[in-house]
């Protein structure tokens, strides 16, 4: 991997989300994108069948078109247009009306690119299932868990280190469902 590459993206993510925290955390939001980062360099420990400069960058990148003021056409011309393309993929078309119209829109658009775009969108989902916020209903924790798994079947074929990392997750996430207490 490239430091430089590296470097490059994580600075620029920084300015991006430099006022976001990490829901539900007094958290820098670069906490969440280090450790998309680091599951996508762990996979390529176990499997380098993906190029790791591009997944690294898109690891990086893959929120801010979602998440601030950034646009395709920012990322395009900083990063290249496949980079550009992978991190508009990961991104909510927030025009559908659905959460889920939403997901599976994005996930569709992730299956038409390189793998390495479904390899972040696994890395990101295994990173999001810590156990949820305190504030989060039992139905919004189910929600979540069944939208975990809606990944894992649509991405399976992307990276097998990280589709048994994600249904381990999504195993260990179940016991969140079991152990909610209405307040």
């Amino acid at each position: 991997m490239t430091q430089e590459l590296y470097q490059k993206a994580l600075k620029f993510a920084g300015q991006k989300h430099s006022n976001q925290k990490v829901p539900g955390t007094k958290a820098n939001y670069l906490l969440h994108i280090s450790n998309v980062a680091m599951e996508v360099i762990m996979a390529y420990n176990f499997e380098s069948s993906f190029n790791l400069n591009f997944a690294i960058q898109i690891a990086i990148l893959h929120d801010t078109i979602e998440d601030t003021d950034t646009n395709y056409e920012e990322i395009k011309k900083i990063f290249g247009q496949d980079i550009a393309m992978g991190v508009q993929a990961l991104t909510k078309n927030e025009n559908l009306k659905s959460k889920s119209e939403r997901m599976l829109d994005s996930l569709n658009r992730i299956n038409t690119l390189q793998k390495e775009v479904g390899i972040v969108k696994i890395a990101d989902r295994i990173t999001n299932l810590q156990s949820p916020p305190e504030h989060w209903s039992r139905e919004k924790i189910i929600k979540y868990h069944k939208e975990a798994q809606i990944i894992s079947d649509l991405l399976k074929e992307k990276n097998n280190y990280l589709n048994k990392r994600l249904e381990s997750k999504i195993s260990d996430y179940e016991k969140n469902i079991i152990k909610f207490k209405p307040k």
